[in-house]
């Protein structure tokens, strides 16, 4: 029996007052004409009416992608808790759910990535929820904002501190939904799904049992339907017997302003040379100082700014393949894409289901992590998840406190301070005039990564801006390296609103990394993996 229905018959499917998952990045795999037709009944009839969404990732974009703006109406959303939200530049309007979230007109709350997909997981299980570390003495702590977007949200706590076998842990009780809306490429007349043409699987698997365990229901937004029988059982990432009903949309983009790309999709391959090399600016300087921190042989997650080039800096070095990339929505290898296609990767080794690959980040299997910071505090805190004057420019935490919160190494990338007028003569950096926001400050306004328990757990922390490099120790932020050109008391030490320290070996950043031919990058080699007690002769 066929399980095609229209767009409109299944948003006719979703009662008041459900608790609705919805699988999604931004606008790689979001099922937006199913959120479309969602919002659609609620004008014409008022329902469904105060619903919970669930979003791991975010539903949607700022350019062209609706996605949770579709839902976003008083009376239709009664709360809503994503990993991150739909953002973009301080210039343009705020999203509408960002408006309801400022206005406080519902329970907003951000939890990391991982860990939304880890109560899911609980939640098919029917057991009773998360026990974690990840988030300790962060945003995400009781003892801070307890993820907590607004006041409304803070009335209604989601997660506690409980004490577990003599420690303090983090518990997040399950959420069980019931409605899971998940995306796929193709599904046959009994309801199995194929991911050919997406870019990533994301966490769809994990939503649908969610649901389906618990009596729910699972609506599958596709671009195509198939006979049954004709789709080939390892291609399957959705089994049928989780499906209840399959919405076609053949116009789904395949992520934002990209209808489709098969090499997103890992269908071919690109040749190397088609890749755009980062042109030679600031951003690039700091992306090349940035990949002098890696190891030949490594496994490294990458994440959303500066650090995103780095990739191509290797590149343009010669070195494409010397470290495999991890990003959260699942590519392993490859070249991570940027700007609207960032969370693909073309000519990738495998995806990973993101749920797993936050298990992977969680646990710190990986080497090291390159992401990005909006501000330093003065114990090594950092924070990317929040500016209050102008909130939608943030996506929220997304996966960073998940990634960040073991991980071995880290490397954090940004400008020293906002709106400084920079340029570069003769391999040194010039600074023409000074920025007004400083970004090194005493207390960040959002944590979203703890100095404090990165301390505490002996990890390596680095800190690369155009200007200077810097290392968090327990005595507190280091400079270790300065640009050629740059005054370290008028350029550094003065332009942070807390003392740093500078290193008795200060030393001088490579003159090469500021100017435009390739800096002759050779990345040392990782040391092969030792199994502790085990004698290898």
């Amino acid at each position: 029996m066929s399980k095609h229905i229209t767009p409109a018959e299944a948003a006719a499917l979703i009662p008041d007052g459900a608790i609705v998952t919805v699988s999604s990045s931004s606008g790689l795999g979001c099922p937006d004409l199913m959120l479309k037709a969602i919002g659609e009944r609620f004008e014409a009839t008022g329902h469904p009416s105060e619903i919970t969404t669930l979003h791991p990732i975010a539903a949607g974009d700022m350019s062209g992608i609706k996605g949770v703006d579709h839902i976003a109406r008083k009376g239709l959303l009664a709360r809503i808790i994503g990993g991150s939200y739909p953002s973009g530049p301080s210039t343009a309007e705020p999203p509408l759910i960002w408006q309801m979230i400022t206005n406080n007109e519902i329970p907003a709350y951000n939890i990391p990535s991982g860990i939304l997909f880890d109560m899911h997981r609980e939640a098919a299980a029917k057991r009773p929820g998360v026990l974690t570390k990840v988030g300790l003495e962060t945003f995400v702590d009781p003892a801070r904002q307890g993820c907590a977007m607004n006041e409304a949200a803070s009335r209604e706590p989601v997660v506690k501190k409980l004490p577990f076998e003599g420690e303090e842990w983090l518990y997040f009780p399950a959420i069980v939904p019931k409605v899971a809306i998940i995306r796929a490429t193709t599904a046959d007349e009994r309801g199995n799904l194929t991911y050919e043409h997406e870019g990533a699987y994301l966490g769809g698997l994990d939503q649908a049992l969610a649901a389906r365990n618990n009596g729910g229901i699972v609506i599958a937004q596709v671009k195509r339907i198939t006979k049954e029988g004709s789709l080939k059982p390892h291609d399957v990432r959705v089994p049928g017997m989780l499906v209840d009903y399959v919405v076609v949309d053949p116009d789904q983009k395949q992520t934002t302003q990209t209808l489709y790309d098969p090499a997103i999709s890992g269908e071919i391959f690109r040749p190397l040379d088609s890749f755009r090399v980062p042109e030679f600016n600031i951003q690039k300087v700091i992306a090349r100082r940035v990949a002098q921190e890696l190891e030949a042989g490594s496994v490294v997650n990458l994440g959303f700014g500066i650090s995103a080039n780095v990739p191509r800096v290797l590149l343009e070095e010669g070195l494409h393949g010397a470290v495999t990339w991890a990003i959260e929505q699942g590519a392993v290898g490859g070249v991570p894409l940027l700007d609207f296609a960032f969370g693909c990767a073309s000519n990738a080794d495998a995806f990973m289901p993101s749920p797993y690959q936050f298990t992977y980040f969680q646990g710190a299997g990986f080497d090291a992590s390159l992401l990005s910071f909006l501000e330093i505090g003065r114990d090594g805190s950092v924070n990317v998840s929040k500016l209050a004057f102008r909130p939608h420019v943030t996506a929220g935490a997304g996966g960073f406190v998940d990634i960040t919160a073991r991980a071995r190494k880290i490397v954090f990338s940004g400008m020293f301070n906002a709106g400084a007028r920079l340029g570069m003569e003769n391999g040194r950096l010039v600074i023409e005039k000074e920025g007004k926001l400083r970004k090194l400050v005493n207390e960040v306004e959002h944590v979203t990564f703890s100095g404090k328990r990165a301390i505490e757990q002996g990890q390596d922390i680095t800190y690369v801006t155009e200007r200077c490099v810097m290392k968090l120790t327990p005595a507190g932020i280091v400079v270790t390296e300065i640009a050629p050109g740059v005054d370290l008391q008028a350029h550094i030490i003065d332009q942070s609103k807390f003392p740093l320290i500078v290193a008795d070996d200060l030393k001088v950043m490579d003159a090469a990394l500021f100017a435009e031919a390739p800096i002759g990058l050779s990345l040392p080699t990782k040391p092969q993996r030792v199994l502790e007690g085990v004698f290898h002769g």
